[in-house]
């Protein structure tokens, strides 16, 4: 029988960048999770990983046998004031890891680090209708399915639809947003 290895979830480091590159660049080069088509080079994914940080948002890594395997982030929903108390999700994980709880390790741990800051509603923004394991990962944390914009993306010669889905962070829209932030 084999056995799965233990997910450690935590804060990336620099150190971590490389694998989280080469993690994203599988994606965007083989899946429609991004639309992205040219992978970012390393200096580019500390840039954003930096921007990312310099708004007090996470950035996590997961980790399995010492390497990792998975890697999560939010980042602000639109730039907008209006919009400063909702962010979007993102998880990556690694080819060959799908089913291992890793996407779960990563996301259920992005949520409570973000509950813990002044966000209310937290927006997936999945790329394919067809994308079923993230449709249901995020299902299983609370998400619901709030639209479909269709063919909004062309890539590896096809239409692509966005799914969007959306879970309240702690109080949600039940209370109004500390002002200060």
């Amino acid at each position: 029988m084999k056995t799965t290895p233990a997910i450690l979830v935590r804060d990336a480091s620099d150190k971590e960048l490389p694998a989280v590159q080469s993690i994203y660049a599988h994606h965007v080069l083989h899946g429609l999770a991004t639309f992205e088509e040219v992978p970012p080079d390393i200096v580019e994914m500390a840039k954003r990983r930096q921007a990312i940080l310099d708004l007090g948002l996470p950035y996590l890594v997961a980790e399995a046998d010492g390497r990792v395997v998975g890697y999560a982030h939010a980042v602000p929903y639109r730039a907008r004031p209006a919009y400063r108390n909702s962010i979007e999700n993102t998880v990556y994980v690694t080819d060959g890891m799908d089913g291992r709880g890793v996407g779960s390790g990563l996301l259920g741990q992005l949520i409570a680090r973000c509950e813990a800051g002044p966000w209310r509603q937290m927006l997936a923004v999945i790329g394919d209708s067809g994308n079923t394991a993230s449709i249901a990962l995020h299902r299983r944390f609370g998400f619901r399915p709030v639209g479909t914009l269709e063919a909004v993306g062309f890539k590896f010669g096809r239409w692509v639809d966005t799914v969007l889905m959306q879970r309240s962070l702690g109080a949600g829209s039940a209370t109004p947003p500390d002002m200060a932030t």
